[in-house]
């Protein structure tokens, strides 16, 4: 099943079911519990980021070929950091480039999404999947300049901006995935692929991330796991490439579909 949150005409919020041909049915229930589809057609006016998290939850170095490209050895264990709530992001809304605390060297990263389905702690690898409601796409924004030389060794200043955690367009249950270790994944920017790999590449895979993040800590449903980005990132290309106003930012992954975001500059005044 794919899965939208989304704004009707009515600017009531809700979730529905996406259909093969683009309609979606309204869900009655707890998507995080017992749920179904109504078979109701509802009339869709914006899609909102399909979960609002209680945590953000991000991977760092987990593409064998971006930490190569970064010059980084690979981890013994997986880099954690998180994002703040406030970074979450709507599909179609605008990433805002820091203006107030100004950033030059704002980056894209396409990731592949899990949503945890229920509350669970010290989970096996075994039984990973059974904690996983679904997968979206998302885009770890980056800010280089205040992630590596102001962040004071730290990157969550540099990972927190307002709008940095674009997510969407839907959640897409297991049963339609059932190895998300074998996913095509891009970034396109202003309709160039900038990013392409496959979730193959991963160093620690989806179930290992939720067993390792379980490890003797709570993770409530709708927990999200950022799980890392493939190589071609900005930061990494000689010159660099960075954000601009007026760009469009596209992330696809094959069984889920497209995010898309334009940029633009903050609004301090």
């Amino acid at each position: 099943m794919k899965i939208v949150r989304y704004i009707d005409r009515n600017g009531n919020t809700g979730y529905a079911a996406q259909q093969a041909d683009g309609t979606c049915e309204r869900i009655d229930g707890d998507i995080f519990g017992d749920f179904e589809a109504t078979g109701d057609t509802v009339e869709i006016a914006k899609l909102l980021a399909p979960v609002v998290p209680p945590a953000i939850l991000c991977i760092g170095l987990n593409y064998r070929k971006h930490a190569a490209e970064t010059g980084a050895k690979l981890p013994d264990y997986p880099v954690v950091f998180h994002k703040s709530r406030n970074a979450l992001l709507d599909p179609g809304e605008p990433i805002e480039l820091p203006g107030f605390l100004p950033s030059e060297e704002v980056d894209y990263e396409c990731e592949l999404v899990v949503v945890i389905g229920k509350r669970c702690k010290n989970v096996s690898r075994d039984n990973a999947f059974d904690c996983i409601l679904g997968y979206t796409c998302g885009n770890d924004v980056s800010a280089r300049d205040w992630q590596k030389k102001k962040g004071g060794g730290q990157w969550s200043r540099g990972k927190s901006f307002d709008t940095f955690a674009p997510m969407g367009p839907c959640i897409v249950t297991p049963d339609e995935i059932p190895d998300p270790n074998k996913l095509p994944i891009r970034t396109v920017l202003n309709g160039k692929t900038v990013q392409e790999s496959n979730t193959a590449d991963m160093i620690f895979d989806v179930a290992t991330l939720v067993e390792f993040l379980s490890g003797s800590t709570t993770l409530l449903p709708g927990t999200v796991i950022f799980t890392g980005t493939p190589e071609g990132v900005g930061m990494a290309r000689t010159p660099p490439l960075w954000l601009q106003p007026g760009d469009s930012v596209t992330i696809a992954i094959e069984g889920i579909g497209e995010l898309t975001n334009p940029v633009q500059k903050e609004k301090t005044g």
